[in-house]
């Protein structure tokens, strides 16, 4: 699931290892390298995950932690701690974080334990209006299976109705074909780019007037693909 993170982390070489693995991971990401950063950035932005160093110059994590809480119980906080430090975790679950994870730590683990946190995050949050929804003309139904079109109506196959929840949920915002096959096929090794790029070629078909020149399902070239929502006409 693509989403906005913020990560506070003084440490210049991890902050921009994290900053290129979760970009590559599909996110859009922000950072910040102490605390008044974080907190000028906390304002201005609104994120779906943040990545919080505990020990930073200027406020402390745990203090930005309290001021996210105030305002916010919602976005998901996963804390980065020092080998250790158990009463600083200990404070900051009790003060509302999420998870942590104890230096040093594997990217590995860190981008398992964000893709986590945002699965359940987008599960909780997925309205009616992701699963009902209309694209101009076309009237989709993901509960139901079926696109309908003036009195025409097709059928949508499972993959194909996940794979438009997806892009629906991350409207305006590029979906990797990775993330396709992570989410929609589990992963599996023997599906590759081209069974994604089929898929969105059948979908074109039944929800755009031209499938040769699509308006709604959108190729971002070295990327993937992003959803356009139009008023309907």
């Amino acid at each position: 699931m693509s989403a906005r993170i913020l990560i506070v982390e003084d440490d210049r070489t991890l902050r921009t290892g994290l900053v290129d693995a979760l970009t590559s991971d599909g996110h859009e990401v922000q950072s910040a390298s102490d605390g008044h950063e974080a907190q000028a950035t906390l304002r201005a932005w609104r994120f779906d995950l943040v990545i919080l160093d505990i020990m930073l110059p200027g406020p402390s994590g745990l203090e930005l932690l309290r001021g996210i809480r105030a305002e916010d119980q919602d976005t998901p906080v996963l804390l980065l701690t020092a080998r250790g430090d158990e009463g600083d975790r200990v404070l900051g679950l009790e003060l509302g974080a999420d998870d942590y994870v104890t230096k040093p730590f594997s990217l590995r683990e860190l981008l398992a334990r964000v893709r986590a946190h945002l699965r359940r995050r987008g599960s909780s949050t997925e309205s009616a209006a992701v699963r009902q929804f209309q694209l101009g003309a076309a009237q989709i139904d993901l509960d139901a299976f079926t696109v309908r079109r003036d009195a025409e109506v097709v059928s949508l196959s499972p993959k194909e109705a996940a794979m438009l929840a997806l892009l629906r949920r991350e409207a305006g915002r590029a979906v990797s074909r990775a993330r396709f096959l992570e989410e929609v096929w589990g992963g599996e090794d023997h599906v590759g780019g081209r069974t994604v790029d089929t898929h969105v070629l059948n979908l074109r078909q039944k929800i755009e007037v031209d499938a040769r020149q699509p308006r709604h399902i959108q190729t971002v070239h070295g990327v993937g693909y992003r959803l356009h929502v139009e008023p309907a006409p």
